[in-house]
């Protein structure tokens, strides 16, 4: 390990080598995170270095996976999903990477996580109408055995990423 990495602890015995990351890296991530589609020239003329600099940043920090993909951020209203809901599911212990798979295949899930707490999992679901969510709820996501229960909380008004 070089200097120019950190370790991190990414659970029970596991361990991740970061990149160091400094104030341009960061200022480099946040503008693509506002806007993936900048060019290079216009990304080093927002964080106030060369072309060059900013190329060759930019390649180290997808080379490393800091930077692991660029996308595009869409209304759901726009492509005719007008129902969202936060799905949270309890489930059979160590079911997660069977059941990894089985979420994936589910067009109206866009977002999943594991999670601690009162349940296991988080899901986002977006649907055409209720009547989408209901059956991604009760005949896709409770037909899985892994799945113990779920819950459904309806999202009124997404106010996107903070």
């Amino acid at each position: 390990m070089s200097e120019d990495e950190i370790p991190h602890h990414a659970g029970p015995g596991r361990m991740v080598i970061a990149p160091a990351l400094d104030e341009i890296d960061r200022q480099i991530i946040e503008a693509l995170g506002r806007d993936g589609r900048l060019s290079i020239r216009a990304l080093a003329e927002q964080v106030h270095i060369s072309r060059a600099n900013a190329y060759a940043r930019v390649e180290r920090l997808t080379s490393t996976d800091t930077i692991t993909g660029f996308t595009v951020t869409v209304d759901p209203l726009k492509l005719g999903l007008a129902t969202s809901a936060y799905v949270t599911l309890s489930l059979r212990q160590s079911s997660w990477r069977s059941l990894r798979e089985q979420l994936q295949a589910i067009p109206e899930i866009k977002h999943m996580a594991l999670v601690g707490g009162d349940f296991d999992a988080i899901l986002l679901v977006r649907a055409a109408d209720n009547e989408g969510l209901r059956r991604v709820v009760l005949e896709k996501l409770q037909a899985i055995p892994e799945v113990l229960g779920t819950r459904t909380a309806l999202i009124f008004e997404d106010l996107g990423t903070l």
